[in-house]
């Protein structure tokens, strides 16, 4: 049995490697899932049939109650609030992880250095990726601001902190000291709140990667503890995926991790660019279609308003009405778009858009100047040309898709105010731009109808 368990769980770790591999095309990401969960399964049912588990009780409760609340969540949670449900998903592994390490500390006591290291570290990284990630949550959802929180030595307090983390658990390693490991528990669900913190709204993707690339660490290290292949594998594949995409992220930004953890970006305090000259010039509905119906190429720039908006079904609509007119219609997909990575992506693929439609931002850049009309939904950040043009912005150097180079611009937005970071877009006060305020899914399709008419 213990060699079939063995033999499961390899398959269960090739299925794993195979699914995340899928996970990298957008016409395989849904079969990539689908045998990962299948992997998953495998692995679970494995587990089960140690002889080690003899009580079933705890367990099919503990499945009960997982699947009953998971269901009813994913069920009811709109696209908008997927972040905050990630963030909250991170979250719960980091628990799970710091919670076998603490059992098994409690059942063993003592133990050899190489468990009670993988126990400091399952509690460190889960800790740190339970309240961390609970932050993250509060600031997607709104229930706290998304500006950076700073105060007078933060960066010192986090530094001593984690200092002392090292040193308790060297204590607890070489020591078995226990109320140095009870100590790490409360100062990692700590530093994870300290840590988050400093961190503002706008590099949110980031970190929703960074902290998903802790959960999977925190995961091995579990695995470790209560020696686990599959879950030290697992673990290993989640944690090198998380942080190979944040340091993807990163460079979209054109900034180190560094600078995302500690620099408090969006802070009232840090700079804010030059001054703007010029206004917005509002556009109707009515006007932006006699420039649509003569437009040959159109490119569709989805931000967090299309998802707030739930625009993405009248996005796909107006771009067949577009398509059937004689117009080129794409879709230009900014890395950090969005809440979460990939958050664009998502809800054009839930609208069925051709994936062939989607461009990244390297291969749309270099055509915009032939754009008739690029349509921006809710995006601020990613496509602000201070981003290349003023020395004095936050965000100078930061690649952003080139809308302003199109002959023609619409910005869809709900009022003149700044995006999550707090940064005013220089784009909306271009000649070759028009603000077309309200809600973007009713703007959309008011274009559509006039199509119709």
């Amino acid at each position: 049995m213990e060699k079939l368990i063995e033999i499961a769980y390899i398959v269960a770790s090739v299925l794993f490697i195979f699914g995340i591999k899928m996970l990298g095309s957008a016409d395989t990401a849904r079969r990539g899932n689908q045998i990962s969960a299948v992997g998953m399964l495998i692995a679970v049912v494995a587990t089960l049939l140690y002889k080690e588990v003899l009580e079933f009780t705890w367990i099919v409760g503990g499945l009960a109650i997982g699947t009953a609340v998971g269901a009813i969540w994913a069920k009811r949670v709109q696209m908008t609030g997927m972040p905050e449900l990630v963030a909250l998903f991170n979250g719960f592994g980091g628990l799970g992880s710091l919670l076998v390490g603490w059992a098994e500390f409690e059942f063993h006591k003592q133990t050899d250095l190489v468990t009670q290291s993988a126990i400091f570290f399952a509690i460190l990284i889960g800790g740190v990726t339970f309240t961390g990630s609970l932050i993250a949550y509060l600031k997607l959802s709104g229930k706290m601001s998304g500006s950076p929180t700073l105060f007078a030595g933060q960066k010192a307090i986090n530094a001593l902190l984690f200092a002392a983390l090292l040193v308790l658990g060297g204590l607890y390693i070489f020591q078995g000291t226990a109320w140095a490991l009870y100590a790490v528990i409360g100062l990692s669900l700590v530093l994870g709140v300290l840590g988050v913190l400093p961190i503002g709204g706008g590099d949110m993707p980031v970190i929703i990667a960074f902290l998903n690339s802790f959960s999977g660490l925190a995961a091995s290290a579990a695995g470790f503890v209560i020696l686990n292949n599959v879950l030290i594998v697992a673990g290993c594949l989640v944690g090198a995926s998380g942080i190979i995409l944040t340091v993807i992220m990163c460079k979209a930004m054109n900034r180190t991790l560094g600078n995302v953890l500690f620099g408090g970006f969006g802070a009232a305090t840090g700079k804010s660019g030059a001054a703007v000259e010029g206004e917005m010039k509002a556009l109707s509905v009515e006007d932006a279609f006699y420039v649509l119906e003569a437009a040959e190429n159109v490119v569709f720039v989805p931000g967090y308003g299309m998802a707030v908006a739930q625009a993405q079904h009248a996005v796909k609509e107006l771009g067949q009405i577009l398509e059937k007119n004689g117009a080129e219609v794409r879709y230009a997909i900014h890395p950090v778009a969005g809440r979460m990575p990939g958050h664009m992506n998502v809800l054009l693929a839930e609208a069925d858009v051709p994936y062939e439609q989607l461009c990244e931002m390297d291969a749309v850049n270099p055509t915009m100047a032939s754009v008739d009309v690029a349509i921006v939904i809710g995006a601020n950040d990613v496509v602000n040309p201070a981003a290349a043009e003023d020395p004095t912005s936050p965000i100078y150097g930061m690649p952003i898709i080139n809308v302003h180079e199109a002959r023609t611009v619409f910005a869809l937005k709900r009022g003149q105010g700044a995006g999550f970071s707090g940064l005013v877009n220089t784009l909306f006060f271009r000649e070759n731009c028009r603000m077309i305020y309200g809600d973007a899914k009713e703007t959309i399709t008011a274009l559509a109808a006039q199509f119709k008419d």
